[in-house]
Parts: structure tokens; sequence; C-alpha cells
């Protein structure tokens, strides 16, 4: 206590007398030590204009499923159940955090439809190839024609003035059509495999943002189980102390306030639990639509909640991995790229096109035409030619009244927009890592501090109920210890489920998986020596999760100690 009211007044004395010069002199050291932003690497120059997709840099999806889950295989795309039986469950199935990836990977239909795009891309990149390669055309306009004719002119002016015609026609045509100097050509395959490209990494993307959706879809069920749990084991408790309390009642040793107040208590409880029992089902059912599991599946946690492991890096490393990490960066190069290539494309509108056109085509009729009577046309008569004919063609527009200029400069102000972009979601890359890491250091902090509370609360509930039942304590201490428990033991919840989130989040923003495997514990009976550490507390340095309770254990033979279920 003295070393706490100390601590608050040296804070209180620094705060009020200023900063003093010293620290004024440390604070235009550090200001004249800053870095000059404009030496920085660009990106361009480190990631290139056009960066590829590097699918090297993670895991591969899952492409089959196990034969122990082929069961829970997705439903067709566009099946949709028209009858109660349909979507009623059927079974609940536990699985494991490696299952439900495995489920994710092979069953969403955003990573299919993702997959989709890419094959979309693909092609659209070989349909702009097809521009530096000749096209053939055939053409016909008769296979074969019947013509039949019949005239008649006024005989003031002609002798025959009934004329008669009876043929059948074949013509054809065969051209063959090359552009040998087209200036929108090139850019626009540039465009066309820089969107390749970029499909290739929102492919990458989504499957990072599936695996993230499904780790902490199912976090939330382990939280929401630990909820339950906790809800029946606070039931459980708050019911004996009530049927204590009216035994004592009964016997005259008790009064009724005593009574409603365990009463009471029960009744918050089974409140808690209602609700915990609601967000058990509501996680359950988000969990199977991540999944993409069938109408009549519901999927349950395996395994209980406990840390995945450790995070070694620091927060620079962090930052500097998320940069190299992200394909969202990449992204907005290539639609730097994409941009200027169609800008490139716009000015050929009014650049020259030379053409080499080589046209053939091939006639026959049979039959007559312009005879004086029907009986005169001989189908025996016919004729046929062929044509071919060579040239180099040339196009140009040579004005357009602005429309290619303004083109240009309209991708080419969209190219700077994607520039802004990309320095935006550079800092708000650099503000998620700061904030998971953040989160992930106060998480730590929680699951120490909540783990006492825990042991704390388990003790002053024990000593409350002994001094109710010696006579010299009251109900109203067992209601409050018990309430101060069960809210520790969901806060202790709460602490491992956003450890774990903002682990795995940090995983996905870096691509950092060197984690230190966490050893199976439990929470023990001892609660740890306090710390003594000065005011105010400062966050780092950074604690590690998973020996949280390695003071408690070694204090086990100075405390006495009583049997708790484990939380871990």
């Amino acid at each position: 206590m003295r070393l706490i009211t100390a601590g608050i007044c040296l804070v209180a004395g620094v705060v009020s007398s200023g900063v003093p010069p010293a620290l004024s002199e440390d604070a235009v050291q550090v200001d004249s030590a800053l870095i000059d932003q404009a030496t920085l690497p660009d990106a361009i120059d480190s990631k290139g204009a056009r960066p590829k997709a590097d699918p090297s840099v993670i895991s591969p999806a899952v492409d089959a499923l196990p034969p122990p889950l082929l069961p829970l295989a997705a439903p067709p795309s566009l099946a949709l159940p028209d009858a109660p039986s349909q979507v009623r469950i059927h079974e609940l199935r536990p699985l494991t955090l490696e299952e439900s990836l495995q489920l994710a990977e092979v069953n969403s239909p955003q990573l299919k439809a993702a997959a989709s795009r890419v094959d979309q891309a693909k092609s659209g990149l070989r349909a702009a190839i097809a521009a530096w390669y000749p096209t053939v055309d055939l053409s016909a306009s008769g296979l074969p024609e019947y013509f039949k004719s019949y005239s008649y002119r006024n005989p003031d002016f002609v002798t025959n003035n009934e004329t008669y015609g009876r043929q059948w026609r074949v013509n054809g045509s065969l051209q063959v059509s090359w552009d040998l100097i087209n200036p929108a050509r090139v850019p626009q395959i540039a465009a066309a495999r820089d969107r390749f490209e970029r499909a290739g990494d929102s492919y990458l993307i989504a499957l990072r943002d599936l695996r993230l959706e499904a780790q902490t879809a199912y976090f939330a069920l382990q939280q929401a189980d630990e909820g339950v749990r906790i809800g029946q084991d606070s039931v459980k408790a708050s019911l004996v102390s009530y049927r204590d309390a009216r035994a004592r009642f009964n016997a005259g040793v008790n009064t009724k306030l005593d009574v409603l107040e365990a009463e009471t208590q029960l009744a918050r409880d089974r409140n808690i639990l209602t609700t915990n029992r609601r967000d058990q089902e509501t996680q359950r059912r988000n969990l199977a639509r991540v999944l993409g599991l069938p109408q009549d599946v519901t999927p349950t946690a395996a395994t209980p909640a406990r840390p995945l492991g450790l995070w070694e890096p620091t927060l620079q490393e962090s930052i500097v991995a998320a940069y190299n990490y992200s394909e969202e960066l990449d992204q907005l190069i290539l639609d730097i790229s994409i941009n200027n290539s169609q800008a490139n494309a716009s000015l050929a509108a009014v650049q020259p096109v030379v053409r080499f056109v080589n046209s053939t085509s091939a006639s026959r009729t049979e039959g007559q035409n312009g005879q004086t009577s029907r009986s005169d046309i001989d189908m025996g008569d016919f004729t046929y030619g062929v044509q071919n004919s060579t040239a180099l063609t040339a196009s140009w527009r040579l004005f357009d009244g602005g429309r290619a200029r303004a083109e240009y400069r309209r991708s080419k102000q969209a190219a700077e927009e994607s520039r802004l972009n990309f320095a935006r979601t550079r800092d708000q890359i650099r503000l998620q890592v700061e904030r998971n890491f953040l989160g992930l250091r106060a998480a730590i902090q929680n699951i120490d501090t909540t783990a006492t509370e825990v042991l704390s609360s388990q003790e002053s509930l024990r000593l409350s109920q002994l001094r109710v039942q010696a006579g010299v304590g009251v109900q109203r201490e067992v209601v409050n210890s018990q309430r101060d428990l069960t809210q520790a033991e969901l806060k202790y919840a709460r602490a491992i489920n956003d450890y774990n989130t903002n682990l795995v989040t940090l995983q996905r923003r870096t691509g950092l998986d060197a984690l230190i495997a966490c050893n199976a514990v439990s929470l023990t009976g001892t609660k740890p020596e306090p710390e003594q550490e000065p005011i105010p507390i400062e966050p780092t340095p950074l604690k590690t999760a998973c020996p949280s309770v390695a003071t408690a254990s070694s204090s086990v033979n100075q405390t006495e100690t009583s049997p708790v279920q484990p939380l871990w």
C-alpha cells in the first residue's frame, strides 16, 4: 500500500511540476532524429510495377474432404428447401478447429466464386492476346440460293414485254485480315494481364479472410459454450444456496430476507443461462453458415477454448511483414498499371491502324434470266467465277472532338487516385496490425488478471458459505460472491476469446505463423501473489498468455487451495 501511494504521489508531482528541461532536450533530439519520409523505398520499386500473385506464401486450400467429413459436403448451389422437415436439425456434429477450416475451404461458395473470377480473368487475357493473330471470316449469300423472276414492261416501248428467269446460285467469300500496326493492342493485353494477376490476389485475400472468419466463428462458439457451462454451474450453486436458505428459514435460524436474496440470485443466474444458451445456438448456426454445412446439421465445438500460442514478432516486425504480405497493396499497384494501360489504349483511337486484308470470293450460277418465256429457260446454262484481292488498308481518325484525349486524362486521374488509395490502405493496414497487437497485449493482461479474479472469487464464495453455515454471515455475502464468481469466469472466457481472435487476425495480416505452442494448463486453486508495480502500469514488456498461471502453481504450498474445475 505504501508503494502504491508513493507511486501515485510521484506521478502527481511530475504532472504538477511540468516537463523538466532534460525531458524537453530529449524531445528535441527525438524530433531531430525523425526519418526523412522522402527517403522511404518506393512501393513500385520494391514490388515492381506489376506484382504477381504468389500462391506459395499461403498454404493451398483443401480441395477434397477426408472420408469422415464427406457427409458434411455443401448442398448444391441452387438447392432451396421447401418443407420444414428439410431444415429440421437431425445431427449435432462436434468439430475441431482443423476440421472446421477444411470444411470451410471445400464448401465455401465465396471461395469458389473467387476461383471462378480467376478463370474469367484468364479467359479475358487469352481473348486479349488473340489480337496478335489474324482473323479469318467465311461468308456465303446462298448455300444454295434459288432465284426465280418475272417482269412485265409497257408494250408500247418494247416488243417482248414479258421476261422470265430461274437460277440456282452459290456465292461464298473468304477474308483474312491481320492488323500489322494497332496501337491499342499492347496496352489492352497489358491491362488484361494485370486484371488476371489482380484476380489471383483477390483469391488469396478471399482464402485468408475465409480462414479468419472460420476461426473467429469457432472461437465465438467456444466462448458461448463456456458461457453455458458457467451459467449451468451458477444455477446449480444458486439452487443449493436457495435450498439451504429455505431450510434454515424453516428451522428458524434464518430470515425471509435471506431466502428472497437467494431466490433473486437464482433467477438472475437462470436469466444468464438463458441468454448464454441463446448465444450458443446463434454461434452454432453462424459457424454452420461459414462452413457451408448441410441444412440439417448443426456444428458444435469439440474442444474447449485455450490460447493457441505465443506471438514472438515485435510490433515493428509485424507491421513490416504486413506491408510485404498484403495483397491489397499489390492490387492497388496493379490498378495503377491497369489505368495507365487504359490511358494508352485511349490514345490509340486517334492513331493510325495498318491492316493486311486478303479476300477471296467464288460464285456459280445455273439457269438463265431474262428469257421471253418459261420454256426458253435452259437450266444447263451455268457460269462460275473466282476473285481474289490482296491489299494493305490504313485508317486514321484525325479528329474526334477531343474524346481520346479526355479518356486519356480520365485514366491518368484514376491512376493517381489508386496512388492515393495505396497511401490510405497502407495506413489502414498499420492501424489494423497495431490494433490487433495492442488487443493481444491487453488480452494477455486480462487473462492474467481474470485468472486471479476467478481464484479470488472462488475462495470468497467458499468462505462466505462457511460463514453462513457457522451463523456469523448473511446470505447477501453468498449472493454477492456467487455473482462475482460468475462475472469473473465470463470475463476469463472472454479474455481467451479476445486473445485467440487477435492472434489469428495478426497471422492473417502479417502471414507470420511461427508460434510457440501452449501446453495444456488448468486454472489451479492458488491465488498468485500480487505484483508490486509502479503507477502508472506500463503495458510493456509483453507478458505471455500460456504460463499465466505459472505464478499460481509456484505458490501452491504457501496458500490454502480448493479444487476448481479447469477453465482451459
